[in-house]
């Protein structure tokens, strides 16, 4: 089993910054995939950025503004959002992906983010 603890949410105005981090911990062998989701008010999650290995993709919306890093010794992922926009609004769930014996997905609790205009 892996334990997702997400931290870094909150209120924020237009143009402003907010960091997110996402720690696991558990049972595996190593982690694959590390990675952030959003759920925007009224639609579908969505991909925000991934690291996976040592690469990185970033939504088309977010090119530019967000920036995605992993420490591997901590097993954390981190997000840092610059120049925020109201439409940047929505709950952020970190995913990773572990392999055991097998690729196993998990998402965490989630973190609200909020942008004021």
């Amino acid at each position: 089993q892996v334990q997702l603890v997400e931290s870094g949410g909150g209120l924020v105005q237009a143009g402003g910054s907010l960091r997110l981090s996402c720690a696991a911990s558990g049972s595996f062998s190593r982690i694959n995939v590390m990675g952030w989701h959003r759920q925007p008010p009224g639609k579908q999650r969505e991909l925000v950025a991934q690291v996976i290995n040592s690469g990185m993709n970033y939504a088309d919306s977010v090119k530019g503004r967000f920036s995605i890093s992993r420490d591997n010794a901590k097993n954390t992922v981190y997000l840092q959002m610059n120049s925020l926009e109201p439409e940047d609004t929505g709950v952020y769930y970190c995913y990773v992906q572990v392999y055991t014996y097998r690729y196993l997905s998990y998402w965490g609790q989630g973190t609200q983010v909020t942008v004021s205009s």
